[in-house]
């Protein structure tokens, strides 16, 4: 008989599309500080790439940790690099644009990394999709889609305005209008961040009160 051969994982198509979008991010920062339009170009098709990966996962019965990990980790890299691109573009809200830095890796690496330790070995764990508006969160697309890509529009604004003020209608800034819709919906992104902090927190503190029993009673 033949053996079976192994699939490459690296080459399933939302990880192809993955690829895409980290080549996609780099243009888009090496373009940030000379070409604003390439740069949000670039970038704004990265971010609708990750729409587009999960959709691919799921058609072709192609999702894998290792896509999860790296559009986790493009996600990340990408606003955060924003974010520092901003700080410098404008220097007095450099407080804000850091700590939103933080709050979004810390986080989410936190939340991430705790759930990989877990691996729901204890009814203890507190599950984010008991919480109703975390169940609304992870389990309806769109209203995920809507958080993120509100989340990246508002930083995005602020990129742009500092190039132009963009379009006007009825005598209304296009831009602009979009960064203050936009806001609160950023504001609210940071704030189900922390709330993954606070759950891994705790989450992590059951690990560890959980390994310390089995060490007593080895010295037992």
């Amino acid at each position: 008989m033949s053996e079976k051969v192994e699939e490459n994982i690296f080459l399933f198509i939302p990880n192809l599309i993955g690829y895409a979008r980290i080549i996609l991010a780099f243009i888009s920062f090496y373009f940030m500080s000379t070409n604003y339009l390439i740069a949000l170009a670039s970038y704004a098709i990265s971010a609708l790439l990750d729409a587009i990966d999960g959709h691919a996962a799921r058609y072709f019965n192609q999702g894998t940790k290792f896509g999860a990990m790296l559009d986790q980790l493009t996600d990340r890299c990408g606003t955060m690099c924003l974010c520092a691109v901003l700080a410098h573009l404008y220097p007095e809200h450099m407080f804000w644009y850091l700590l939103s830095m933080c709050i979004d890796i810390s986080c989410h690496w936190l939340y991430l990394h705790t759930s990989i330790l877990q691996g729901k070995s204890s009814h203890k764990f507190i599950d984010m999709s008991e919480n109703r508006i975390m169940n609304v969160y992870y389990t309806n697309r769109t209203v995920l889609f809507f958080m993120c890509a509100g989340n990246e529009c508002f930083y995005l604004a602020q990129y742009i305005l500092h190039f132009t003020s963009g379009p006007i209608f009825m005598g209304l800034h296009i831009i602009k209008v979009i960064q203050i819709i936009s806001f609160p919906i950023a504001i609210l992104k940071s704030g189900i961040s922390l709330l993954h902090l606070v759950v891994a927190c705790k989450n992590l503190s059951i690990i560890d009160c959980n390994e310390r029993k089995k060490v007593v009673k080895k010295l037992e």
